[in-house]
């Protein structure tokens, strides 16, 4: 594809987004902006489905709304709320690093910096960039599996790593399509662009994809 048509691959992609599933961690933002509830809530939605991430969110902030509440419970009990999300055992004690970071290096707040999260054990740069753009409403690129799939697909970048996703469109991505931009991914990844056999035959943006890496299509 040619760099100008991005404009109008994100205005496409945003009409398709009106009917499909809009990604967990993008619906609880829209609800309620709190950035404790989004950086949690991303982190137990690592590897894990959207409707088990949904489940173990409301479970475990039944049980605590602050870091400080979060740290008293007991990992055993954190472990419980958030079952089945993928690795729970080990997220369980992300959570309680997260929030003993928190609460002693900033004052129980969430950063809304980039830089700043990133230094917190646990978080990565898509966790981070999703903070800060969905909690914070500040500018970020969010790169997950789907936005490296098909960024490089459609023939936008030529990369090889979901970091180096990141790092492209950063540099070339107009400014005003970058919050949005994972949004509109995850959702068509997931209901068109499929990792195998997409559905080409339906696709709102074929016309501007050049089919990088397609083989077998529907």
């Amino acid at each position: 594809m040619q760099d100008h048509e991005m404009n109008n691959v994100v205005k496409l992609l945003k009409k398709e987004l009106e009917t499909g599933e809009m990604p967990i961690v993008t619906h609880l933002a829209e609800n309620q902006r709190d950035p404790f509830v989004i950086l949690i809530s991303t982190l137990l939605s690592l590897r894990t489905k959207d409707e088990v991430t949904a489940v173990a969110t409301e479970k475990l902030f039944e049980l605590a709304a602050t870091p400080e509440q979060m740290l008293k419970i007991p990992l055993a009990k954190i472990e419980k709320a958030i079952f089945p999300v993928g690795f729970y055992h080990n997220k369980a004690k992300t959570i309680h690093s997260v929030c003993r970071d928190l609460i002693h290096r900033f004052g129980s707040s969430v950063p809304d910096d980039l830089d700043e999260l990133l230094t917190i054990k646990g978080v990565g740069r898509k966790t981070a960039n999703l903070v800060v753009t969905l909690a914070y409403g500040k500018d970020g690129i969010c790169v997950d599996t789907h936005v490296h799939r098909i960024s490089n697909r459609l023939g936008y970048v030529k990369t090889k790593t979901p970091d180096e996703t990141e790092m492209a469109l950063r540099e070339k991505l107009p400014r005003r399509h970058w919050i949005i931009y994972n949004t509109l991914l995850v959702a068509f990844g997931r209901k068109t662009c499929k990792p195998v056999s997409p559905l080409c035959s339906a696709c709102p943006i074929a016309n501007y994809c050049d089919r990088i890496g397609v083989g077998a299509s529907r």
